[in-house]
């Protein structure tokens, strides 16, 4: 029988299924990749910022989110196919390595993990914000992963191990659900939907975060008004307001006002608010953008108004992620005898995220070269997001992208 194995970005899940051995070209053992670097992620800034946008410009142009919230952990995929890349081999490792968009000419496999794993270590030291990060393991008692893959995994990406029964499909559905449950207290509490009884391994990976604003806004200045869904569309929101000192910026190259909020312990949101409409932001936006909008903010007194929203999010991610180059991991012939001689494949990826935003802050689960000149910035009295705009919620320690997505209905669901 064909083993079926899944890996779950804890707002995403990969599924990964038996077949046949190739060549091994090992990633050694997990204190290869935990050598003396220093500020490893940040060698992986520019690779995971470009992979989290070209994920979100594939599930932006699908038809059915043209007038959809988007919403996702672009951190939680990418670990999670990071993790999964340490048991991979051949065509199916360079598969996996190009498709995250990681050249082995630039970054060593061991740089790219202890990468990751500084990024997972730095979001869990915070203190400040409510964050968790890790990994979770679910593996059946009927199948003997290598003993090398499972310390990797639990080395690097502070992975938990669990043993699932999984022919009791019910139970193990359930073990697997009441994990993430617990891990993102409460906001995602269905991940998995079903599973196939030859099921190998499950790995779920998540974030939770949950900050204050440094700003807060007062529940007392929140009033109804209208948000601009499209030309022909308007909703009644909730939106709050504040008037205070905050970090703005006014991009010419797209035309886009910039806003960043702050929390404690250099985590931030920013909300970009094109002047036209979102598509061409959309299809424009880049690594170098974003990188241009936090170097270049500013202090100003303004009046900002942003609606109150709450959000959830459902993806599979398959397709998309084959039409980004993940081609060999889904195929009958994949190589992951790094994590076992037996034949796997990985079957599936499903993401799930939350958002909310309120007064006091929010709670999200789960991610060229442009001259700039002074004249980039210009006064900005009033910020009312009152029409579909971009948001980003970022590590400024790491360089990374937690959250990342596209408000167009704040009333949706």
């Amino acid at each position: 029988m064909r083993a079926v194995l899944w890996l779950l970005p804890a707002v995403a899940v990969l599924c990964v299924v038996a077949q046949e051995s190739r060549e091994e070209t090992g990633t050694g053992p997990a204190q290869a990749a935990l050598h003396d670097q220093h500020n490893s992620s940040l060698r992986l800034q520019r690779e995971n910022t470009n992979f989290a946008l070209r994920l979100f410009k594939l599930i932006a142009a699908q038809p059915k989110y043209q007038y959809k919230n988007v919403f996702f952990s672009p951190l939680s995929v990418s670990t999670a196919l990071a993790a999964l890349s340490l048991g991979a081999r051949g065509l199916t490792h360079q598969d996996l390595f190009s498709g995250l968009g990681f050249n082995v000419s630039d970054l060593t496999q061991e740089e790219v993990h202890q990468g990751f794993h500084e990024i997972l270590q730095n979001l869990r030291q915070k203190k400040l914000v409510d964050v968790k990060a890790g990994n979770g393991l679910f593996v059946s008692d009927q199948f003997k992963p290598h003993s090398e893959f499972l310390e990797n995994v639990k080395e690097l990406y502070f992975s938990e191990g669990f043993t699932t029964d999984f022919t009791k499909t019910p139970e193990a559905v359930h073990q697997i659900n009441n994990y993430v449950k617990d891990k993102t207290v409460g906001k995602i509490s269905d991940l998995v939907e079903n599973l196939d009884p030859a099921t190998a391994m499950y790995l779920v990976s998540y974030i939770y975060f949950k900050g204050k604003w440094d700003v807060p806004f007062d529940p007392k200045d929140t009033v109804d008004d209208t948000f601009n869904v499209n030309e022909s569309t308007t909703v009644r929101v909730k939106m709050m307001r504040n008037q205070d000192e905050f970090d703005v910026f006014y991009d010419q190259t797209l035309s886009t006002q910039v806003l960043m909020l702050q929390y404690s312990e250099s985590v931030s949101m920013m909300l970009a608010l094109p002047d036209d409409g979102l598509e061409a932001l959309e299809k424009a936006v880049s690594p170098e953008h974003v990188a241009k909008w936090h170097r270049w903010m500013k202090k100003k007194e303004c009046i900002v108004t942003i609606p109150k929203l709450s959000i959830k999010t459902s993806y599979p991610l398959k397709d998309v992620l084959g039409d980004m180059g993940f081609k060999d991991i889904f195929s009958r012939s994949a190589n992951f005898t790094g994590i076992s001689e037996g034949p796997l494949f990985l079957s599936e990826v499903v993401h799930k995220a939350t958002l909310d935003v309120d007064e006091a802050g929010a709670t999200a689960t789960a991610a060229t070269g442009v001259q700039i000149t002074l004249l980039s910035y210009r006064p900005m009295g009033i910020l009312k997001f009152d029409r579909p705009f971009l948001v980003v919620i970022f590590n400024q320690d790491t360089k990374s992208i937690l959250f990342l997505g596209k408000i167009v209905n704040p009333k949706e669901k």
